[in-house]
């Protein structure tokens, strides 16, 4: 893949140096210890940004503190809070005002690449502010229905990586530095053990569940709808992935039908899906929720994007994080 996953992966640009001649050399070993302070400093800050939690169990319980100071960084200099009107979780929910496209004259983009596409309230951009080695927002996320009407749905690689990430941070229908519908941090992160001993990519999909601070008792479904968790989708079937770039202030989105790539993994052929958009939703319909990017690949290349089908793995990790809703 092209980097699609967290900071593991991300590819570096690193300076040419003609080895040729001792100022040469000396010059290089500048320029080499320099790196080895800068990545020191960027170690620092990763692990200073991780928690062990409870890898047996995949599960991490977020320190309320840390959280708020997290949120916080996100809105000195990040991202503002500007209100926008509650949307009607019905629509999600319900049904009431979905649009089933397999019914409504849906159609694969044309071409098959990926396009900048409006901001929507029930996904959004997954921050992680401090000197982790990421840019301010490096994964995407999606507000799933759950009794508790807390819980978003993102890739596992986006929250756990040598420890479970504790500057996270989510911002739902984010847009041109603005988020609409506030910023929400994380009360307990959820992944599969298998992911959290040894990055299994077919256990790629994580829960988390957050809440607002300074509104104690909103919940974030209420704010902005939700998707449903579609546990066992027959594919093919028509689909759209959406997402946030890292490098981007709005969302790109591209539709094509979602075929099985193997019995554990979706695939799904687009072009230009770029790094930061792991973590995104993969529908059908309007809001039935058939994976999260990731998976396979890191979530794929520059032409193809996979995600973890949503099978008994994945309602079992839905239920356990919202047992005690």
């Amino acid at each position: 893949m092209v980097g699609r996953v967290d900071g593991r992966n991300r590819e570096r640009r690193r300076s040419r140096v003609p080895a040729r001649g001792p100022a040469v050399v000396g010059v290089l070993c500048t320029v080499l210890l320099a790196g080895v302070g800068y990545l020191a400093w960027e170690l620092r800050g990763i692990a200073a940004n991780r928690a062990d939690g409870d890898p047996a169990q995949g599960v991490y319980q977020q320190d309320p503190e840390r959280a708020d100071r997290t949120a916080a960084a996100v809105l000195d200099g990040i991202a503002v809070e500007v209100a926008e009107p509650p949307t009607d979780g019905k629509a999600f929910t319900e049904g009431g005002g979905a649009v089933d496209w397999r019914y409504a004259g849906w159609q694969p983009s044309d071409p098959l690449e990926a396009r900048p596409a409006p901001a929507e309230p029930a996904v959004g951009a997954l921050f992680s502010p401090g000197r982790d080695g990421d840019p301010d927002h490096h994964c995407s996320a999606v507000v799933v229905h759950s009794p508790g009407g807390d819980l978003i749905a993102t890739a596992a690689h986006c929250v756990y990586g040598g420890g479970f990430r504790t500057n996270l941070a989510f911002a739902p229908g984010y847009r041109d530095g603005v988020a609409p519908y506030g910023i929400w941090v994380p009360t307990r992160i959820d992944v599969d053990p298998h992911w959290a001993q040894d990055q299994d990519p077919d256990h790629d999909v994580a829960f988390l569940r957050l809440r607002r601070p300074g509104y104690p008792g909103q919940r974030l479904e209420d704010v902005t709808g939700a998707m449903t968790m579609g546990l066992g989708v027959e594919l093919p079937a028509p689909a759209r992935l959406l997402g946030y770039p890292n490098y981007a202030e709005q969302p790109l989105e591209c539709r094509n039908t979602a075929v099985p790539a193997g019995p554990t993994q979706v695939r799904l052929d687009c072009a230009d899906v770029p790094n930061g958009t792991s973590g995104g939703p993969v529908t059908t319909g309007r809001s039935t929720l058939i994976g999260v990017i990731g998976g396979r690949d890191g979530g794929g290349d520059d032409e193809t994007s996979y995600c973890v089908r949503f099978g008994d793995g994945v309602r079992a990790l839905y239920e356990r994080s919202t047992a005690s809703s």
